[in-house]
């Protein structure tokens, strides 16, 4: 895009294209960071576009065409895509675990949509996804971002041009100007709430990311109005050059973009753009830009901004399966060094042969390669369509309902049992769940939406058991407490009693003054606030018992531990004279420093043990509550430890029932299975039976 027609085309901001891409690839391959370069393509996207999207509108004689305008970008953007999205299906299928196939097809179709972002959002912002595998088409949210932009601008930007024009004759310009302007302010503003509230989500959000694309618009719309010197924007633009290379070095984009520190490589971005804005650019005339302009316009730059697009596509997808496939968490200098290379090779072979044929605007430049390619990727898209819609009806038959799973026979499925008592003779059937309905397998409080959400600061009680008993257990913290709920159900059913919840997903009870989301670390401050109003309530409707985790995992040495931050909690309940039934926490089975997931590692050819983890590596020898029972004499202490691990291992399966449906969350059928232990040892702490 540009205005290669009116003489004025900004080879520079394609040698831009091909620093920040360089950039990115660099960065995801050799240092696992963001490099900012993302957001220097939001900018450049914003002003390619959404500068001659308005200066055409602002143009009387220039016809409104929005159709032909959506039909070029999508004919610039999806054959790319598609091919990449093919290659991708192909290594996903050759490389990925059965398990991880469900989310492929989800992103595909999300990607294809171009609302691959919200799925990304929705995944981020679900505590029993958020600990997923990376995906090899993560970053296609970018994309996704991009096309609601640009379809958006389009209507608004051609709806508004047609509707004003006549009336509004040339004041049509600064009209679009204070609009455009009051929608960057109003974007950027957005992107610091909504930062602070849920930085994941934040993200991926569009109109928290809008501000950057609608920046770059409007420099687009005020190109040529500002003189500055040679000499200042040369050294505006070596600065503006110097924090685009080096700001993925000092800056976290994951936990701070879109928010004010974005500011860095948008701000950079703009000052390159208006340092030559009055300049044509060329490879003949780059004697008459700035020096840091002039530089961006070298030919090999050049080169890599023209493969720009096709290179960002491919290199992510072939960093996440060399990683899945080798094992490794991060790519090495020789393995990441042909990665790149590889990819540039891929991305050249995409650009000549795909998208230069399909970017032709004459039918007279089309030839018979057009058609075939056209042909081709059409029949890749259909065929990306039909598949991934014909491997999601396979999985929703392949799962069982959760009825089913309730009714497996005791006898076959001991589950739990056959740690509890080494005798007991376990029989050679299938194990359930399977992988496939492991994903599924949750505990009803989830399906009811009895668990607060990430965004969702209110206390959701329900009440489970038996709804008229007369003695109550109040359920509280995070999705840890939550999977307790099944045999809780069940035993408040058999003794009488009620089961009210207090649940907020990735918040244990803690007085940490900033709680971290466990696993992924990211700042949780809306916790300590919902935890602040629960212990009030709890206060106030004095339940018999709160059952609630007591411990976690080290994330720094091996064994659990009880947080400081659980101390505050015990004393306020102490306090009030409520007695805590402390639940020790589930075993985190972590390899690594990466979440080992059994049922990827058992659809990958793993086997219980090979799947599961040494027992001193996720457990402490004794249990760390038990320091705490003299300080805080109402504290009950449970722990199911050895009705989930062996003396020496923890193991995937057990007793023919997979024992979690990710890393760290039981299944409700393993659940079922631990209800008699579970039951004795809340009967010995509360003498209710």
């Amino acid at each position: 895009m540009g205005a290669r027609k009116a003489g004025f085309y900004r080879h520079d901001l394609d040698g831009l294209r091909g620093v920040a891409i360089a950039m990115v690839a660099v960065f995801h391959v050799w240092f696992g960071r963001v490099s900012g370069g993302v957001d220097v393509f939001l900018v450049l996207s914003g002003f390619f576009f959404g500068g001659k999207l308005l200066r055409g509108a602002i143009n009387p004689s220039a016809p409104l065409r929005p159709v032909h305008q959506m039909h070029r970008i999508l004919r610039r953007l999806l054959p790319t895509l598609i091919v990449v999205l093919a290659g991708a299906a192909v290594l996903t299928v050759l490389i990925q675990p059965e398990t991880r196939w469900e989310t492929f097809v989800n992103q595909t179709l999300a990607s294809l949509g171009y609302y691959q972002n919200w799925e990304l959002a929705n995944t981020a912002s679900d505590y029993l996804r958020a600990g997923e595998a990376v995906s090899p088409l993560q970053h296609i949210w970018s994309m996704s971002v991009q096309g609601q932009f640009y379809l958006s601008l389009l209507i608004l930007v051609m709806g508004l041009a047609w509707l004003l024009r006549r009336p509004l004759g040339a004041k049509l310009r600064p009209f679009f100007i204070v609009l455009i302007t009051a929608l960057t302010i109003a974007s950027f503003v957005y992107a610091i709430i909504a930062g602070n509230a849920d930085q994941a989500w934040a993200y991926y959000d569009s109109f928290a990311r809008a501000w950057e694309l609608l920046i770059g618009a409007l420099a687009g719309a005020l190109i040529g109005t500002v003189r500055w010197p040679m000499w200042l924007r040369s050294l505006l633009g070596f600065i503006a050059l110097g924090l685009i290379v080096s700001c993925g070095f000092w800056i976290d984009g994951v936990n701070e973009f879109p928010g004010p520190w974005a500011l860095v490589p948008v701000g950079a971005t703009i000052v390159l753009i208006l340092a030559a804005a009055n300049r044509q650019s060329s490879p003949r005339t780059r004697d008459k830009l700035p020096l840091p302009n002039r530089m961006l316009a070298w030919r090999p730059l050049l080169t890599l901004g023209g493969m720009a697009y096709a290179l960002y596509l491919w290199h992510w997808p072939l960093l996440i399966f060399w990683l899945a496939w080798t094992g490794n968490e991060r790519a090495g200098l020789l393995d990441g060094a042909a990665i790149l290379l590889i990819s540039g090779v891929l991305a050249y072979l995409t650009m000549r042969f795909v998208e230069e044929p399909l970017r032709q605007d004459s039918a007279a430049r089309q030839s018979w390669r057009t058609g075939v390619v056209a042909t081709i990727v059409v029949l890749l898209g259909v065929a990306l369509v039909a598949t991934s819609f014909t491997w999601r009806i396979h999985v929703a038959n392949a799962r069982a309902d959760g009825g089913e799973l309730a009714a497996l026979s005791p006898r076959d499925y001991p589950g739990a049992r056959a740690v509890l008592d080494p005798h007991l003779r376990v029989p050679n059937v299938p194990m359930r769940p399977t992988v496939l309905e492991a994903e599924k397998d949750l505990p009803m409080s989830t399906d009811d939406k009895c668990i607060s959400d990430f965004k969702n600061g209110d206390i959701v009680n329900c009440v489970y058991g038996d709804p008229n008993g007369r003695r109550t257990i109040a359920l509280a913290g995070g999705s840890h407490a939550e999977h307790w709920i099944t045999a809780l159900d069940l035993l408040g059913k058999k003794h009488g009693f009620k089961v009210v919840t207090y649940l907020k997903m990735g918040c244990a009870l803690t007085t940490e003054p900033v709680p971290k989301v466990m696993g992924s670390n990211a700042p949780y401050p809306q916790c300590r606030q919902w935890v602040d109003k629960v212990m009030t309530k709890l206060v106030e409707d004095r339940p018999d018992y709160v059952f609630t985790t007591s411990t976690r995992p080290w994330n720094i040495r091996p064994g659990d531990v009880m947080p400081k931050g659980y101390v505050g909690i015990w004393e306020y309940l102490d306090a009030a004279g409520i007695p805590v039934l402390a639940m020790r926490d589930t075993p985190w089975l972590v390899k690594d420093g990466n979440p080992q997931v059994p049922k990827d590692c058992l659809s990958g050819g793993g086997d219980a043990v090979s799947c599961g983890i040494k027992r001193d590596v996720v457990l402490a020898e004794t249990n760390p509550t038990l320091a705490y029972l003299t300080q805080f004499p109402l504290l009950k202490p449970l722990d199911m430890s050895d009705a989930v691990c062996r003396p020496d291992y923890c193991r995937a399966v057990e007793g023919n029932v997979l024992i979690y449906h990710d890393s760290h969350h039981f299944t409700s059928t393993y659940m079922r299975t631990m209800t008699a232990e579970l039951g004795r040892q809340i009967g010995a702490a509360t003498n209710w039976w």
